[in-house]
């Protein structure tokens, strides 16, 4: 896997991947989509929570702008 980040993102494709904001919000869902902006598009979303039990699906689909994205983890 090459170290330019949207080589790393085209690898992750329906991966399970994790995505902390800038507000400090942790999202893990299946990645299914980005652009240039690094905006994501997740599937089958579930927020951790403390103890590394996650929660329900938030939802099917949930899009992430690029610009509130801190950290992407494969």
């Amino acid at each position: 896997m090459s170290g330019r980040p949207l080589d790393v993102l085209e690898a992750s494709l329906g991966e399970r991947v994790s995505v902390r904001l800038k507000s400090g919000d942790e999202y893990v869902g299946d990645l299914a989509g980005y652009d240039q902006h690094m905006n994501l598009v997740l599937e089958d979303v579930t927020i951790p929570i403390e103890g590394g039990v996650e929660e329900a699906p938030v939802e099917d689909t949930t899009i992430i702008r690029g610009d509130n994205v801190v950290s992407i983890t494969p």
